[in-house]
């Protein structure tokens, strides 16, 4: 092959290389846009708190309801890279154990689940949850329980919980859904009024140490 030709193909051989690179850049931002929408919707709460309420509670709990009767309040904090992490606390009237933890990854979110004891040591169960389910919306990610977390509760003999999916929901300004599903029929969803802040809670268990929210 002449010389001229051998160049004439190397370059065109490394123009569809860069073409098709640009495409999967151009491809992969698109699936992931979502998520950056998503988070860009709820750090645009950061340093509010909201009251909410349980909306669907199925099939009914059987035994004692940890919710009922208690006042429901999440708040915004954690603050200090929104692109990139969320920290949500959910306190359950007294109980300040719960912080649900945002992850933005290479390829959508991560949701974990961050429980403590009051003097601040990790729960035996903690830090479960799972990746989003790409693409998602900038209204609504889910998050099906990952490999470390089913074989938590495969441990723990929290067999009914192999199967949890979490879903998050925002409509800016207007409401926050958190909710846990499974495939046999359980449903669990705690609704928040974005648009009216409340008092701020105090700072979640093991976190009294945390800079405030900004």
């Amino acid at each position: 092959m002449r010389p001229i030709a051998v160049a004439t193909t190397a370059a065109l051989l490394l123009s569809l290389a860069a073409c098709t690179q640009r495409s999967d850049t151009v491809a992969h931002d698109l699936a992931t846009a979502p998520a950056d929408a998503f988070m860009a919707a709820i750090a645009a709460h950061c340093g509010q708190a909201y009251a909410g309420k349980v909306v669907e509670d199925t099939p009914a709990p059987t035994g004692k309801d940890p919710f009922a009767g208690q006042r429901l309040v999440m708040h915004v904090r954690g603050c200090a890279d929104p692109a990139h992490e969320l920290r949500i606390p959910f306190h359950v009237g007294d109980d300040h154990s719960r912080t649900w933890v945002l992850t933005r990854t290479p390829n959508g979110l991560r949701l974990k689940h961050d429980h403590r004891h009051e003097d601040g040591s990790p729960d035996a169960i903690t830090l479960y949850g799972g990746d989003s389910t790409p693409p998602g919306t900038a209204e609504r990610q889910q998050f099906p329980a990952d490999a470390d977390s089913v074989a938590m509760f495969r441990r723990a003999d929290m067999l009914a919980s192999t199967h949890n999916t979490w879903a998050m929901e925002i409509d800016p300004d207007q409401t926050f859904v958190y909710e846990l599903t499974r495939p046999e029929g359980r449903r669990f969803r705690v609704q928040f009024d974005l648009s009216k802040p409340v008092d701020l809670p105090p700072p979640p268990w093991g976190d009294e140490a945390a800079q405030p929210a900004r």
